[in-house]
């Protein structure tokens, strides 16, 4: 279980979605790795070769970049930036917000092309962004139906109980 930005609670069968979603996306994409990473810089879920690279690093600086593009998107009077592409010597970068509350990161090199991953991030964003709308509509259920037992007593009962 994953807890995401406190209100968001993923369970077992939606992180196997997650997991399916980006293990396609990887496959089509023709890409070296994908990231799943919340706004706080917390790592959901990884594919493919994440093994040479410090994958906390990797989400906390993700985060921050999605962060310090935020403050620059709305200097110019934007909410934000949804998509941002970070072009190296041998690999690239491409980070796409989805939902609103995490970032898709996808890493890739020269056996691919930015159209491509572009074109199958829209794909997959967009069942990516489902999954997590629905997560979102469960966690507000869930917030108006009551917590526990345990969420009605007060000091009160006990105060009274020890008495």
């Amino acid at each position: 279980m994953f807890e995401a930005q406190s209100s968001l609670v993923l369970h077992d069968e939606e992180f196997s979605s997650i997991a399916s979603v980006i293990e396609k996306l990887l496959q089509e994409s023709n890409s070296k790795a994908i990231f799943l990473v919340d706004k706080d810089g917390q790592l959901i879920s990884s594919v493919g070769e994440t093994g040479d690279l410090d994958t906390t690093s990797l989400a906390s600086l993700t985060a921050g970049n999605i962060a310090a593009t935020g403050g620059l998107a709305k200097l110019i009077g934007e909410k934000e930036f949804s998509i941002l592409f970070h072009e190296g010597e041998k690999d690239n970068l491409h980070l796409s917000l989805i939902a609103s509350r995490v970032i898709l990161v996808v890493i890739f090199d020269n056996r691919s092309s930015l159209g491509l991953v572009r074109l199958r991030v829209k794909k997959w964003g967009e069942e990516l962004e489902r999954i997590f709308c629905t997560l979102e509509k469960k966690a507000r259920q869930n917030s108006d139906s009551p917590k526990s037992f345990f969420a009605e007593i007060t000091d009160e009962d006990i105060d009274n109980l020890f008495k």
